[in-house]
């Protein structure tokens, strides 16, 4: 087990839902807002975990991955998408399932949530990858995957500041 390769498979599994929801009939509201329900559930959870395992781990020891300057940075914006996608996903919610606007929203949504997986694939991923043994990567996916086992009905979602998420994180070094 590899907390990055669970992070991973995740993402595959939100990339999944996402098509489905583009595939089914909007009149079929019952699937339509089963699948959403749990896609939603997924990533308020999935964002949480990152945030309670993966990120403090990542400004610990990380550098910056790729295209980003350091690890704090990766982290400030990967809370800062995080934001965007529980926003988003409210936005959702607020709209009659199989609309018109509901089927918008759930694409803001999936931008939001393509663009910050994206990043974080290239660069937190790697960064941690690159710096975290295989020990490490396996006791904080045996932590992730236990707290989304105990959320699989989502998490309340909070929006934090990134900025003071950051601060609050940094290492003491």
């Amino acid at each position: 087990m590899d907390i990055t390769q669970l992070i991973l498979d995740e993402h595959a599994e939100q990339r999944k839902l996402f098509s489905l929801i583009e595939q089914i009939d909007a009149s079929d509201k019952v699937a339509l807002g089963a699948i959403w329900k749990r896609l939603r559930n997924l990533l308020d959870s999935h964002a949480e975990a990152e945030e309670r395992f993966f990120y403090p781990r990542l400004m610990e020891i990380g550098t910056g991955g790729n295209d980003a300057d350091s690890a704090a940075d990766e982290t400030e914006d990967a809370i800062e998408d995080h934001n965007e996608i529980r926003d988003t996903g409210e936005e959702v919610d607020k709209h009659a399932v199989g609309s018109a606007d509901w089927f918008a929203a759930v694409g803001k949504c999936n931008e939001a949530n393509s663009k910050h997986m994206a990043e974080e694939e290239r660069q937190g991923l790697t960064d941690f990858r690159r710096h975290a043994s295989v020990e490490e990567r396996h006791a904080l996916g045996i932590r992730f995957a236990s707290f989304e086992a105990d959320h699989i009905t989502g998490v309340t979602p909070v929006d934090k500041d990134p900025k003071e998420w950051v601060k609050d994180h940094q290492p003491a070094r």
